[in-house]
């Protein structure tokens, strides 16, 4: 198989987004995107695999595809898993979860790539599909909010990243703590079966807190608020190489595969690989340990020791982004489109970065964060054009269309302040207080 370029810009199906979270609004997306900041939220994040592994071999499968350590993996912990190819560019990603001695469950594509690794090798495990709900309830609110469904205080005393089970509507369920947005929440994970009924009493006892339901329109900004890149959406997965062939045949006719890229921006790329990262470039060195042969682990400890690129935050010029939208008001040609929040048809939308007129990185992820009212963007760049405060141009246009230039800020990624590892029994006293922290 050989794919170019050409062959990924295309539109993608409207409807696609709405397919993963479901409903685009439900109150409208402005005010869903100020919950996790100020309340709270739950979203449905049910439109992941699940894979279900169980033997004594699984650490030693993963082991072997994975840039992480499995030397410290206690049951009831999670672990971000980061799987790459021989030239250390990220294939896919996702959450592995250790339920029991020899009992796993992997959320996210990523599962493909392990389950294919089992059949073509020798390990003492097994897998098999899993359909679970999985609800993030994330947000200042989050945690008061839990406690009242559960009454179970063991969730203040939870780690980061790990799960602790709970019951919520008289029914067991698994409580995962995580951080997608930056701010404390867990992830509540069970069968599909009792998912209404746990979505449901959330809701309801979450009014008192102001909960919000969140759409697929505002979902995105908080991997932008947060810098959680994401597949397809920031980078195009290394799937599209030689040695890949048999697992790409393997995976024809699944969602997450070539139906899910769609290129667009400015960035015109001479191959695909122009469109990969690797996990340095992604901010994902925490989870690299080079206690272990993976693939990829030689190139991945030279680019650790030197980066090249790393990621950054980008915050547009308002002023230059109005020109944009002002152009549709004119006569005459007009600028790309720039949809708000973010493109909501699920492009993995590239943007050529300039400093001087001179290609320094890439921009992804353009959205527009109403609680920073900035226009933001990932972008990966040079390590010589990164620091905090520089001044470079973004070069805004779909190949064919008029270019605009728009200034902007290199800022840290993360933007926003992160609190996802807090003390939960701080959090809960300081917003009981009424004094939990702002944003």
């Amino acid at each position: 198989m050989h794919f170019t370029v050409d062959a990924f810009r295309s539109t993608p199906p409207f409807d696609i987004l709405a397919k993963l979270f479901g409903q685009p609004e439900h109150t409208d997306w402005l005010d869903e995107s100020l919950s996790w900041k100020q309340t709270c939220y739950i979203g449905d994040w049910s439109f992941l695999p699940q894979t279900r592994f169980r033997g004594p071999g699984v650490p030693e499968l993963f082991s072997g595809i994975s840039v992480n350590s499995f030397r410290r993996f206690p049951a009831g912990a999670s672990k971000h898993i980061v799987q790459t190819n021989t030239h250390g560019h990220v294939m896919s990603e996702g959450i592995l979860t250790r339920l029991d001695e020899e009992d796993y469950v992997f959320h996210g594509p990523g599962g493909d790539w392990a389950r294919y690794n089992l059949e073509h090798g020798d390990f003492k495990a097994t897998a098999e599909d899993e359909d679970w709900f999985v609800y993030q309830v994330s947000g200042p609110a989050s945690i008061p909010l839990l406690l009242d469904l559960t009454g179970d205080e063991r969730l203040l005393d939870t780690p980061y990243m790990h799960t602790v089970p709970i019951t919520l509507a008289g029914h067991p369920v698994r409580a995962l703590r995580q951080g997608m947005t930056g701010e404390v929440g867990f992830e509540l994970q069970g069968p599909r079966e009792i998912g209404g009924a746990v979505y449901d009493a959330v809701v309801q006892a979450g009014q008192k807190y102001g909960i919000r339901r969140l759409g697929n329109r505002a979902a995105p900004v908080n991997h932008l608020e947060n810098a959680v890149p994401t597949r397809n959406l920031d980078y195009l997965p290394a799937l599209y190489e030689p040695e890949q062939a048999d697992f790409l045949a393997h995976l024809l006719g699944s969602p997450w595969h070539i139906p899910r890229a769609f290129i667009a921006g400015s960035f015109q790329g001479e191959s695909l690989r122009d469109y990969y990262r690797d996990p340095v470039e992604l901010g994902w060195t925490r989870q690299i340990s080079f206690d272990h042969t993976f693939l990829g682990d030689a190139v991945l400890k030279e680019r650790l020791a030197e980066p090249a690129r790393v990621l950054r935050t980008l915050v547009w010029n308002s002023d230059d982004v109005l020109d944009v939208h002002r152009s549709l008001y004119g006569d005459g040609p007009h600028h790309t489109f720039m949809d708000m929040p973010r493109d909501l048809r699920g492009h993995l939308w590239m943007d050529r970065v300039e400093r001087g007129g001179v290609p320094v990185g890439t921009a992804t992820s353009r959205g527009y964060s109403y609680y920073f009212r900035k226009m933001l963007s990932l972008a990966v760049l040079n390590v010589a054009d990164a620091e905090i405060g520089t001044q470079v141009d973004v070069v805004w246009g779909d190949p064919g269309d008029p270019v605009k230039r728009i200034r902007a800020t290199v800022a840290k990624a993360p933007f926003k302040r992160v609190r996802s590892r807090d003390g939960l029994r701080a959090h809960l006293a300081a917003y009981r207080a009424g004094s939990g922290p702002a944003a």
